[in-house]
């Protein structure tokens, strides 16, 4: 519960910066197109011994910019993507060290699951420089909800197998993991939707006729969990973590008639 109280205060907060109304009036929108990469892992509890899952997001943007504040440009931002996000495994020994796969040392053990999911974050934007014709900077931050459609697992191992699984009795494999956690490799994700908070930095470059490119980059903080998380549950935890690297193009519906605005 008190998470969700937090989310809802910084999207609160956000619609409170954007809509002030204090300042210089703007009246523009645009709309586009955005695509990226993303790296993530999970933080499972108990903790499980992770690298980054890569893969790619895309989707659509709208932004509403309502005011110029002194130097800051004030506006909200929407997205719908489709991301690829999940965790890839580090399978290693007692000393550290990858573990052979035995039909063929010369492969590791491994495991990934790559998790699709619609992801909408809503994001209060200050920016700072040329809105219609040169280069601008921008910060913005917001919540971010998901909603899960699909996995798929990669692994050179039958992960039903006991004798791969450290948390059976019958586990004998050689060289035998050093996290006895793995509960994750077969459990189905329980809760579909996600939702956290994502904030960010970037470089705008703006063109009178050609419109907008962007180039961002953010982190996003689950605080939602994949999995239970009461008393009851295997893991006490189980949110996202991504890192965003965006590229957006926009171009103008509606644009404020004023001369003055550079």
């Amino acid at each position: 519960m008190r998470r969700l109280l937090l989310i809802l205060f910084t999207f609160h907060l956000s619609l409170i910066t954007a809509f002030a109304q204090v300042g210089e009036f703007r009246k523009d929108l645009a709309i586009g197109v955005n695509g990226g990469y993303a790296m993530s892992n999970v933080s499972f509890m108990p903790k499980v011994p992770q690298g980054w899952q890569g893969g790619m997001t895309a989707g659509m943007t709208v932004r509403y910019t309502c005011e110029k504040y002194f130097k800051s440009i004030c506006a909200v931002v929407a997205e719908v993507n489709y991301a690829q996000i999940g965790w890839k495994e580090d399978i290693m020994d007692m000393q550290d060290q990858a573990v052979p796969l035995h039909t063929d040392p010369t492969q590791n053990l491994r495991y990934s699951r790559q998790m699709n999911y619609i992801q909408m974050p809503i994001l209060a934007r200050l920016g700072w420089g040329r809105e219609r014709s040169g280069f601008q900077a921008f910060f913005q931050v917001g919540p971010q909800f998901g909603l899960f459609l699909s996995d798929k697992i990669d692994t050179n191992f039958d992960v039903h197998d006991p004798a791969f699984d450290p948390t059976k009795p019958e586990y004998q494999y050689a060289g035998k993991r050093a996290s006895h956690v793995a509960a994750q490799d077969t459990m189905a994700v329980e809760n579909n939707m996600d939702y956290g908070i994502a904030v960010g930095l970037g470089m705008e470059y703006s063109h009178r006729r050609l419109g907008h490119f962007l180039v961002d980059a953010r982190y996003y903080y689950g605080l939602g969990n994949m999995y239970g998380s009461t008393k009851r549950d295997y893991f006490g935890s189980s949110n996202f973590g991504n890192i965003v690297v965006k590229f957006t193009y926009l171009f103008d519906v509606i644009r404020t008639k004023n001369s003055k605005i550079k």
